[in-house]
């Protein structure tokens, strides 16, 4: 049996207009696409934005136990935004499609994993004649993960699910994004708009009456003293605000000192299954996470699981299968509030899918805490991985803790991401600040 693999992990359900990335975001995602790696079995077919560094290949299948020369990789043509991202019009390239049939040809394909399983890769399974094999393919075919990842969208599926959201509103227009951020700031709360297609805290911006609100999940805080000054930002912002494409805009309470949360589901065709949850690193948007979650409680965890849950059941029930990630804060009051829902592979799914459900043994499964952090420079991606062995740092599944490094972003700034595997959150960060003094300098 055979998976075909697509590492689309960009796609304008995720982050709205491709055209506006950076050559330098653009060289990042292409980077974070090699994270499919970490999903691959024997005998499997990957499409990716560029073919694998060996020394990166070598390594997630020296840990994964994957025969890397058994593995089939297929890079289609570059599109307009060039060979950096999967992007729906390289998906499209005949030759590329020529050249995956034959590829696939005399090969049983069970399943069509995607990071992004939207319309693209949809009309890719039916042409390939592998629409049996892709989960909710019919659900995507008619574009179902735009509203999966819909941040507007999600409001009213929580809403309906009776899924705690913070206060706000969906808006479509200025005078309505005016009055709906006006309305909380004036009961002295401070506020957060969100771009409808964004992702890892950068489609937000957090509104406050003063400059005492510190940023997370935002990239800055802007201080509106009146509702003159909230007119202006909204005339100034607006085209930002709807992804220079009328895009629908969210108006909601941002809770300060909250702590970010999350919980991810696959959802099939008879149930959805937790697969983890965890708690996001900011700084002030997502540079990281730690799974299990330290801040909320035992209670407090099966009611984000709970919730979380009910949340992704409605969208079993319109035909979305794949994996989910219900985020969520958790107030300094201690309420759950969910905030979006990602319909995809996420930056967390690595972490339960392949190392608690591949690297770690069973019995250390329910004893290990992973800390991931991005931006550790190394000298190159194979002097790091050496270097983690020469200090006896590296990831040792018989013990199940170590460092391993989850992504390479050499090629972008020189940089790994890393997790560190330990028994305790203090033993991971202790592991952490050796890893950190290894490299100092």
């Amino acid at each position: 049996m055979t998976t075909l693999c697509i590492a689309n992990n960009r796609t304008e359900e995720m982050v709205g207009d491709l055209t506006g990335m950076t050559p330098l975001e653009l060289r990042f995602a292409g980077c974070g696409a090699q994270r499919m790696l970490w999903w691959a079995e024997d005998g499997d077919v990957l499409v990716l934005p560029w073919g694998p560094d060996p020394e990166y290949l070598a390594y997630v299948t020296g840990l994964t136990g994957v025969r890397a020369d058994s593995l089939t990789f297929v890079v289609p043509p570059p599109g307009d935004q060039g060979d950096q991202v999967l992007t729906t019009d390289r998906l499209l390239d005949p030759a590329f499609r020529t050249e995956l049939r034959r590829v696939l040809d005399g090969r049983t394909v069970d399943e069509v994993l995607a990071i992004s399983p939207n319309g693209a890769v949809a009309d890719l399974a039916a042409a390939l004649g592998l629409a049996h094999a892709m989960p909710g393919h019919a659900f995507a075919a008619q574009g179902g993960n735009a509203l999966v990842n819909s941040k507007a969208g999600f409001r009213a599926l929580a809403a309906g699910a009776g899924v705690p959201i913070p206060p706000g509103r969906v808006a479509g227009s200025p005078a309505e994004v005016e009055a709906a951020v006006e309305d909380l700031l004036g009961q002295g709360r401070s506020v957060m708009v969100k771009v409808e297609y964004q992702a890892g805290g950068f489609g937000n911006e957090i509104l406050a009456r003063d400059e005492r609100v510190d940023a997370a999940g935002a990239e800055r805080v802007v201080t509106l003293p009146d509702r003159a000054a909230v007119a202006g930002y909204v005339a100034e912002r607006w085209d930002w605000l709807t992804g220079g494409r009328g895009q629908r805009v969210v108006v909601e309470q941002y809770f300060a000192g909250s702590a970010p949360l999350y919980a991810q589901f696959l959802i099939d065709d008879a149930a959805v299954v937790l697969s983890g949850c965890g708690e996001m690193v900011m700084d002030p948007v997502v540079i990281g996470e730690i799974t299990p979650p330290v801040t909320p409680d035992a209670e407090v965890r099966a009611e984000l699981v709970a919730l979380g849950a009910r949340l992704c059941e409605s969208l079993r029930v319109i035909g979305y299968r794949g994996t989910v990630s219900a985020d969520a804060v958790l107030t300094p009051k201690g309420e759950i509030r969910f905030h979006e829902t990602n319909g995809r592979l996420t930056g967390s799914s690595h972490l339960h899918d392949a190392y608690f459900g591949r690297l770690l043994r069973e019995e250390h499964r329910d004893a290990r805490y992973v800390l991931e952090l991005a931006g550790l420079k190394v000298p190159s991606f194979a002097r790091g991985v050496a270097a983690l062995h020469e200090a006896g740092l590296a990831f040792d599944p018989r013990t199940g803790t170590g460092v391993l490094y989850s992504c390479d972003f050499a090629p972008a700034d020189g940089s790994v991401m890393y997790c560190v595997v330990a028994e305790t959150p203090e033993a991971a960060r202790a592991l952490q600040a050796r890893l950190l003094a290894l490299f100092a300098g």
